[in-house]
């Protein structure tokens, strides 16, 4: 298996009732045979400013400026999200796609003279073991769409699952009205 999934978007479909995953966006960082690594776009933490825990990247977090629950798994780690014309592609510690990268945060944007547009941080990530995500998806627990560049970025990370699922227009774009609780409804 190859990357053909990294730098795309997994939208959870309405079949998913687990907390960590329920109605999120998640940024797949890298997917082989091995697995499958990615990011929780749509989870800020409340009170969890990048300028109290990572200073030195609070200039380039893109708002709003907090970080954000990456995924359930190692919610310890922190993950720099950086977005960058002008980064060649080896220079990314993991390159996601074109101008997209992750970077490690202990050494600071400063390893890269400027030439980051923006970051955001991340306390944890989603993980898959082999064939777990594509048993996922065949169950119907994801649609995999196309990432947009400001994505992993915007500044309304709430309304990204809606958002996504909009822009996709057909049969995908009702999915963004689905109710929360449709028992309820």
């Amino acid at each position: 298996m190859s990357d053909a999934l990294a730098g795309r978007l997994l939208i959870a479909t309405p079949n998913i009732e687990e907390p960590n995953f329920r109605r999120t966006a998640v940024l797949l960082c890298a997917h082989d045979g091995d697995g499958a690594f990615g990011l929780v776009l749509n989870r800020p933490i409340a009170g969890e400013a990048v300028a109290a825990h990572l200073p030195e990247w609070a200039g380039l977090a893109a708002g709003p400026p907090v970080i954000f629950r990456g995924g359930p798994v190692s919610p310890a780690a922190v993950f720099v999200l950086a977005a960058s014309d002008d980064v060649p592609a080896g220079a990314w510690d993991l390159r996601v796609a074109p101008g997209l990268g992750l970077v490690n945060p202990g050494e600071g944007p400063e390893r890269f003279a400027g030439r980051l547009a923006r970051a955001r941080a991340f306390a944890g990530y989603a993980g898959w073991g082999a064939g777990q995500l594509e048993g996922e998806i065949d169950g119907h627990g994801w649609f995999v769409v196309d990432a947009l560049p400001d994505d992993p970025f915007g500044d309304e990370p709430d309304g990204l699952w809606r958002e996504a699922l909009r822009r996709q227009g057909g049969e995908l774009a009702r999915f963004a009205s689905h109710p929360l609780q449709p028992d309820v409804n």
